[in-house]
Formats: structure tokens, C-alpha cells, sequence
């Protein structure tokens, strides 16, 4: 008898994808959103523990606090004076941690040759917005003063608050932002139009979780919680976007490209016709998936 899974995701161009969105759904059900905290926030782990890759061997990694947020420093070993990106992992705001996306983080220091800084941000619905936005602006304040260059980044509910944290350091003067890395992020667009229609039911995330995401987060219409809610982007640091085409969030990064271009900012978009939201985690199975991470 053929598998249910592997008809449900016949129609994936990708054969790496489909692997993944088949080996995935055994860990973290389609229909997630309807079970309990406890029982959503298990299945990530599981999920995520499923795909993690071991640490290059190159790559040291320690932990430290900045006030009450642990955070986790990667670092090319003999260690030495390079930029720093912070990253701000994804997990729908209420899902994940500095284990969930570990070896991604190491993987971009090895392979950028920069330190990277995960941050262990707190969680929704227990720590609603602003919570998770404030521990990500004080781990930025913290750093400002110890590396040359910060650039900020992260995917999906991630690549939302590096938006946001360039657009505050914007308004309020500083910390300096080199640039932002926003991987299929969710920037808070309008979700009667383009890919919130074309791919509502997009495997792995579709519209309606989207809505559940932005509510659990409770950020509203604040602008630090739907970036494209700002008018005026001029002074942002110049962008680099993922945009999946197989996800309700792909329109974001365009919809915020031609906003930061017509401010006068650089913002560049890799769109990925084949690739799904949370693609990162298939970079061992699928080629453009691996592609797009290089």
C-alpha cells in the first residue's frame, strides 16, 4: 500500500523537498496549530532534532547571558576579528530556541567566516510582543560595543524581528546595522492578496497558521511587529531576502524590496520557485535548498 504522504506531496518538483515534507510531517503534524502548547512546542523539537546536522569541527560555540537571555556565541576557530551576525530563529514566535537551530547558526559562521549570535528570545503566548522584540534589541545594544560590524538576520518569525530591530535602530540613532538577512520572513503583508491567496494551502505553512501566528504574537499593527507597515524605510541597512515559492509569505520580501529600492536602499531577493517555508532545515536533501543556503 503507498504511502499517504508520499501522495499527499506528489505534485513537489523537488524530489530533496519531498523527502523532507514527507520525513517532516512524521514529527510535526500539517494540522499542529490544533493541539496544545505543550504538545506543538514537542513536536518542533522532535522535528527539529530529526534534521539537525552535527557542528562543523571548525567552529567553537559558548553560551552566554545578556541580562536574563542566554545566547550563544559561534565562532570560527583560531578565533579572530570578523563581523558578527545575530540571529533570531523562527518557530511561529512561540516555538524553539538555541537548540531548535543550532546547526544552522554554526553552519553560517563556518561557512560565512563570521561569528554568529543566536538568541534564546522569549516565547509567545507566555511573553507576548513586545517581549521577544525587546530581548533581541537589548542582545543588539550588548554587542554594538564588542564587534566592528553587525548584521542581523534570521528566518521566518526571525527574519520579522530583524526587520523590526533595523527599523528601530533606524529611529532611535543607533546601534549601527550593516545589513539585514530576512529568510522567507513574515513582515506582516496583506493577506487578501497575491501569495496569501495563490498559495493559502501551501505545504508546510499555510495562510490560515499564519493568522494563528500573528495572533499568539499579539503585535497588532505596530510596526516593530509588521514591518511593512512602515511608510519611510529610507536609512535602513541594505537587505538580502529568501522568498519560498511555495508559501503564503512569499509576496513579503517582494512587497519590502520594492518599498527599501524606492527609499533609496539596496535590497536584493533570491526568489526559489521549488523550495517550502522552512526549507533550511532540508539543506543535506535538497539541492535547491542547498543551493539557496550557499
Amino acid at each position: 500500500m503507498k504511502d499517504p504522504l508520499e501522495t499527499k506531496y506528489a505534485a513537489l518538483k523537488d524530489p530533496g523537498i519531498r523527502a523532507f515534507m514527507i520525513a517532516g510531517e512524521r514529527f510535526y503534524p500539517a494540522n499542529a496549530v490544533s493541539f496544545t502548547l505543550t504538545e506543538q512546542r514537542d513536536f518542533y523539537d522532535l522535528y527539529c532534532a530529526h534534521f539537525r546536522k552535527p557542528r562543523p569541527e571548525n567552529i567553537a560555540a559558548k553560551d552566554f547571558a545578556v541580562g536574563p537571555v542566554i545566547c550563544r556565541l559561534y565562532e570560527p576557530k583560531p578565533s579572530k576579528d570578523l563581523p558578527v551576525m545575530i540571529y533570531l530563529h523562527g518557530g511561529g514566535y512561540m516555538l524553539g530556541g538555541l537548540e531548535s537551530h543550532d546547526d544552522v547558526c554554526a553552519e553560517i559562521s563556518a561557512r560565512a567566516d563570521i561569528a554568529v549570535v543566536g538568541v534564546n528570545y522569549r516565547l509567545a503566548p507566555e511573553h507576548p510582543f513586545p517581549a521577544a522584540f525587546d530581548d533581541a534589541w537589548a542582545v543588539l545594544q550588548h554587542l554594538s560595543g564588542q564587534f566592528d560590524k553587525i548584521i542581523v538576520g534570521g528566518d521566518s518569525a526571525g527574519g520579522n524581528l530583524s526587520a523590526a530591530l533595523a527599523l528601530k535602530a533606524r529611529d532611535f540613532g543607533g546601534p549601527e546595522i550593516a545589513g539585514q538577512v530576512l529568510i522567507y520572513p513574515g513582515l506582516g503583508g496583506d493577506i487578501t492578496k497575491g501569495s496569501y491567496i495563490s498559495q493559502a494551502n501551501a505545504p508546510g505553512l499555510a495562510t490560515k497558521d499564519v493568522l494563528y501566528y500573528r495572533d499568539i504574537y499579539k503585535g497588532g499593527s505596530h510596526k516593530f511587529a509588521e514591518p511593512l507597515r512602515e511608510t519611510n524605510l529610507a536609512g535602513l541597512p541594505p537587505a538580502f531576502m529568501v522568498a519560498a515559492g511555495l508559501d503564503p509569505l512569499h509576496d513579503d520580501c517582494g512587497s519590502y524590496a520594492d518599498k527599501l529600492r524606492a527609499a533609496g536602499v539596496p535590497a536584493h531577493v533570491r526568489h526559489e520557485p521549488l523550495l517550502v517555508h522552512s526549507f533550511l532545515r532540508a539543506r543535506h536533501m535538497s539541492d535547491p535548498a542547498r543551493e539557496s543556503f550557499a
